[in-house]
Parts: C-alpha cells; sequence; structure tokens
C-alpha cells in the first residue's frame, strides 16, 4: 500500500554537511544521530577498551526505521532528543510532517536503513554526501569544537581517524544503497522527486 509520505535518506562522512544539505531541501528533517544508544547499553561496540561510536552498532537502527514507518504512514510520531555531550537520551519530542509528501533522514548510518525502508515501501531516494577530504575534516572539527561534544584532543585524534576512513566509509554507504552524490546534485534529485510525486525507489 502506498504511504502518504516517502523519506529521502542522507548519509556521509562525519561532517561532510549532511545537517546542511538536509535544512536547504526545505523538506521537515529528521535527525537519525538522536538514535544512538546510551553510553551505558551493554551492547555498544568497543574498541581497544573504549566505545566505538562510528561502529554502527553503537546506533539503534530498528528504532529508526519504525520512527521512519510512523512517519512515512502517519505524518508524526515521538522522536527521541539525543546529547553527545552527554551520551544519552535527554527527552522525546513530536515530530510532524504536516502536508509535505517528503521528508529528510540525515545521519553517518543513514545507509543503513536503505535496504528494510525500500522493503517496506518508504524509500523516495538515499544518497550518502561525497565532498574533498581536507574541506570535511576541517568543518568536523570546527563544528564539534563550538558544539563542545568533546575535549578538543579527543575531537582533534578522531578527526585525523576519521579523515583516513572517509573512503572506506562511502564503499560502505554505497555498497548499502546509497547514491554517493555532491550536495547540489541532492537538491536536484530531491527537487526531481518532488516534481514526479515522488514515486517509490526501485
Amino acid at each position: 500500500m502506498k504511504t502518504p509520505h516517502r523519506v529521502v535518506l542522507l548519509a556521509g562522512p562525519s561532517g561532510s554537511g549532511k545537517s546542511y544539505i538536509a535544512q536547504q531541501t526545505g523538506l521537515p528533517v529528521l535527525c537519525l544521530d538522536d538514535f544512538y544508544k546510551n553510553g551505558d547499553d551493554p551492547t555498544l561496540p568497543r574498541q581497544n577498551g573504549q566505545i566505538d561510536w562510528e561502529s554502527p552498532g553503537s546506533w539503534d537502527a530498528k528504532a529508526a526505521v519504525e520512527v521512519i514507518d510512523q512517519l512515512a504512514r502517519h505524518g508524526r510520531a515521538d522522536v527521541p532528543v539525543y546529547a553527545i555531550n552527554e551520551d544519552r537520551r535527554v527527552a522525546t519530542r513530536r515530530f510532524e510532517l504536516t502536508t509535505s509528501p517528503l521528508f529528510v533522514a540525515e545521519g553517518i548510518f543513514a545507509a543503513e536503513i536503505v535496504e528494510e525502508c525500500r522493503r517496506r515501501g518508504l524509500l523516495a531516494g538515499a544518497y550518502a554526501l561525497r565532498r574533498p577530504r581536507g574541506a570535511t575534516f576541517l568543518r568536523r572539527l570546527a563544528r564539534d569544537l563550538t558544539q563542545q561534544r568533546k575535549g578538543p584532543q579527543v575531537l582533534l585524534r578522531r578527526g585525523v581517524a576519521l579523515l583516513r576512513a572517509e573512503p572506506a566509509v562511502l564503499r560502505r554507504q554505497t555498497g548499502l544503497g546509497a547514491e554517493a552524490a555532491r550536495g547540489r546534485d541532492v537538491l536536484r534529485r530531491v527537487a526531481g522527486l518532488l516534481a514526479a510525486g515522488h514515486p517509490p525507489a526501485r
């Protein structure tokens, strides 16, 4: 059965501009970072004794898909509010689409749910943002320092590690079904989906 709303999934490396491009579409935006697991969750993956927040296992894919499903079918859902500097969910908020036929769900792990959203008939499109790695590194570091997500030394070490891992991140995301695209291409494709009446992705 066709749902009244469909989702555009927007993935990409950390700091690639997902939030900015999502806002530029003019569509309602669901932040998938709010579906990280709490820092005391025993299922969190670890590397060298530390929580591996870059692993998809640190993220609740099932909860994210269920909220997307509710939004697509009913146009509203209760979504968590996650405080990254506290490593936990701190609240819940009501998210409503009103009359918008499309909405964007953006986050580094968005590609992890491409297949399930397609299977449920919720998907309009899925993209992985790509941009020069140096620009992504600087954008990410400036953002994380401004938001005081972690201490400066932790953020710098993390930034260098992510810089090195970025090609592998994009390969994984495109392998999961997201189309690699620059920001302007994503905006053009979303405009095309709206003009076409948001047909389901094949």
